[in-house]
């Protein structure tokens, strides 16, 4: 193979709510964690765990989708980039942080366990703000806004 790939493929729980901000060029950005667990039996047959933690960024309109409707301790699922960027501390010592670029993401789980305003992912009756629709998720028709978990569009 001649060429390269940086791609990343995370499932896991959100650590904390989006914390959306905007560039001085007005662009937007928002960042949150997300924490990976892998579990085994050690040479003893205990159950051992080991959680990791990811830093994560998403540009644009998908950084006010996920500010919107991503919230602590809901699982998602993340594609994107490793990014590593240098900073200086306010100690002046100069130090690396690893992000991962998100460039699409995936909210899993069911509607109900992730309102915001008692209205799940962003339904028709969500109550205030756009329609989950709106970002590209299949529309529904009728009245009844209560999906079985085997109709739920995403």
């Amino acid at each position: 193979m001649s060429g390269s790939l940086n791609k990343v493929l995370l499932i896991g729980n959100l650590g904390r709510d989006p914390e959306l901000k905007s560039t001085p060029s007005g662009q937007t950005v928002a960042r949150f964690s997300v924490a990976t667990t892998e579990t085994w039996k050690g040479q003893d047959g205990t159950k051992q765990s080991k959680t990791e933690w990811h830093n994560i960024v998403v540009w644009g309109k998908q950084a006010e989708i996920a500010e919107k409707y991503l919230r602590k301790g809901k699982q998602v699922m993340i594609e994107g980039r490793i990014q590593y960027r240098e900073y200086t501390d306010q100690a002046g010592v100069k130090k690396t942080a690893c992000d991962i670029r998100c460039d699409n993401f995936v909210m899993l789980g069911r509607m109900e366990d992730s309102n915001r305003d008692s209205g799940g992912y962003g339904g028709r009756n969500s109550g205030g703000g756009q329609d989950f629709e709106d970002h590209g998720a299949p529309a529904h028709s009728g009245g009844n806004t209560s999906f079985p978990d085997d109709d739920i569009p995403f």
